[in-house]
């Protein structure tokens, strides 16, 4: 993997993760926690996905790498949601 790839896959792990923010309508982070979504999110779409014998779709491919960019996004928005539930403060 050169640094081209590398800095394409980043890039993308971002913008993944960024809509699954959105998607599940939790933020708390920037640009790095975005990446970091992204590419869990990417690990738990692709187990969701074949876990439930679903195909792979639009995988961009960055050298011998492939990602998954709607299962990305999927599994960002699960992810998110799940912090979003448990990190949130409650008043009563």
């Amino acid at each position: 993997m050169t640094l081209i790839d590398l800095l394409g896959l980043l890039l993308i792990a971002g913008i993944c993760g960024a809509i699954g923010q959105a998607i599940s309508g939790y933020s708390h982070g920037g640009c790095l926690a975005a990446i970091a979504i992204g590419f869990i999110g990417a690990l738990i779409g692709v187990w969701l996905a074949r876990t439930l014998a679903l195909p792979e779709w639009l995988p961009m491919r960055f050298g011998a790498t492939r990602f998954p960019i709607v299962w990305a996004i999927v599994g960002s928005a699960v992810f998110v949601a799940v912090i979003g539930m448990f990190a949130r403060t409650r008043r009563w």
